[in-house]
């Protein structure tokens, strides 16, 4: 049929042309011949064809003109494929420089990146981002203040469950001639000097108190003297009106002892100078239960190292994939793991290649964890029926196997028993609930069994009155 079809459309083109070549000077051949010439005004100026990747280039160009600011600190850790947007500087209301930063790579990657580039650099983290990367990382070194907040970008900003494209950085930080000015405000010891760092205690100190010596010391202040018997200023919260009466000792005591102080919060009020925050509804994560946890244990048991849990070195090669032996928290959880207190590859369980530190620390291994260090011995065999029987849970069928047993031997600590002390009468166990700073301080507030044991009071007792 086509072939059929080309002699007609040649013969239509023919007669069009010798028409076009027989009016060549008629009015309506001129009107044609100029709607087919070229635009004049796209010879003058080719730019009009390219309008689009015109903007799109003088946008690309007005990003390049973004820079950091000439004091930018050298030793804030900054994600290489991610580009820099806009910079907002300090203001006399506010001393922080602000930077937004924009990268196509997802969330975890640079939340993973920055925790590691905090931890090696010895920056300490006050608080960081959930497991998915997304939140707030703030950090300490020093004189100098960091905040990196991470936020994925989606297709639209409309319906959050759109796939990522893009991830935003807000890296924020307080300009060194800020933090220098704010302390040599004269402090409100005699004792130090302008050049000194803030301790805790002084108005201008900026928390979390440093960590204890975990490898337990007697007591002593810098002359040489007891201890006081008032409870150190930095060492007191003042939010435990959020707990339960009966918890509140068990918090207070510890944070005596300096187990709970590593976590405290400082804030500045206008009027009260410094104030510490414990934030006992918050969730504990497996990294800080496990911190406490040692540092309890080998505080109640300063007068006998051969129950304490030794520290692992930085130079130990990691039971964990997931855990730097350069964490803040590798010596504890190391140690842990090499007392064989915590499951892992050294204890020969080769699926926990993973301790995930950052994920929040559920009922079940509260107790796996706790009560190896309460009996002292291999933890006995159970089964579901002897758990059902002994504590009558509803939901024991939920409890992990390996729990089972940690959870049959706090049943036989009767009233000392962890699981009364902290969540009283129950017949709900509710395993994989994530626990809150509260109860994991009140379950640390005393190892051993009923017949044999030390609590947090004892502890106390013995710290204030040295022999």
């Amino acid at each position: 049929m086509l072939p059929a079809k080309r002699p007609a459309v040649f013969l239509s083109l023919a007669v069009l042309f010798t028409s076009l070549t027989a009016c060549a000077n008629t009015p309506v051949a001129k009107n044609l011949e100029q709607s087919l010439a070229a635009d004049q005004r796209l010879q003058n100026n080719p730019v009009v064809f390219e309008e689009s990747q015109g903007n799109q280039s003088q946008a690309q160009q007005n990003d390049s003109t973004v820079q950091l600011p000439a004091d930018f600190p050298r030793d804030i850790p900054l994600y290489a494929n991610a580009k820099l947007q806009e910079v907002k500087p300090a203001s006399d209301s506010e001393n922080r420089v602000s930077t937004r930063w924009l990268s196509s790579d997802p969330s975890n990657l640079i939340a993973s990146f920055y925790r590691s580039q905090l931890q090696t650099n010895n920056w300490q983290i006050l608080q960081q981002p959930t497991d998915d990367g997304v939140g707030v990382f703030e950090a300490r070194r020093s004189n100098s203040l960091l905040k990196v907040s991470i936020q994925p970008q989606s297709v639209t900003n409309a319906t959050p469950n759109q796939p990522q494209t893009a991830t935003q950085l807000l890296i924020e930080y307080v300009p060194n001639n800020s933090t220098a000015t704010a302390q040599s405000t004269p402090a409100t010891n005699p004792n130090k000097t302008t050049n000194d760092v803030p301790q805790p205690g002084d108005p201008q100190f900026i928390g979390p108190v440093p960590p204890v010596n975990l490898a337990s010391q007697p007591p002593s202040t810098a002359n040489n003297q007891p201890v006081p018997t008032a409870i150190p200023e930095s060492q007191t919260f003042n939010d435990l009106n959020k707990v339960p009466q009966e918890s509140r000792q068990h918090i207070q005591d510890l944070a005596a002892l300096g187990v709970l102080s590593i976590e405290s919060k400082t804030t500045k009020s206008n009027s009260a100078g410094t104030t510490n925050q414990f934030e006992p509804s918050k969730i504990i994560t497996r990294r800080e239960y496990a911190r406490w946890l040692i540092a309890a244990n080998n505080t109640m048991y300063a007068n006998n190292p051969a129950k304490q849990i030794r520290l692992a070195s930085e130079s130990t090669q990691p039971a964990f994939s997931d855990l730097s032996s350069k964490d803040p928290d590798f010596p504890a959880i190391q140690g842990l793991a090499e007392a064989g207190l915590i499951s892992s590859p050294l204890s020969g369980d080769s699926t926990a290649v993973l301790f995930r530190p950052d994920a929040p620390l559920t009922r079940e291994v509260l107790l796996l964890w706790k009560l190896p260090l309460d009996t002292r011995q291999a933890l006995p065999a159970a089964n579901l029926e002897a758990v059902k029987q002994t504590w009558g849970f509803q939901d024991a069928a939920r409890i992990d196997s390996q729990a089972l047993r940690a959870v049959l031997a706090d049943f036989q600590n009767g009233e000392q028993s962890n699981i009364r002390r902290v969540f009283g009468y129950t017949t709900l166990f509710q395993p994989k609930k994530p626990v809150t700073r509260a109860e994991a301080a009140t379950v640390l507030w005393y190892f051993g069994t009923q017949g044999e044991g030390v609590s947090a009071t004892e502890a106390l007792k013995s710290k204030r009155s040295p022999t």
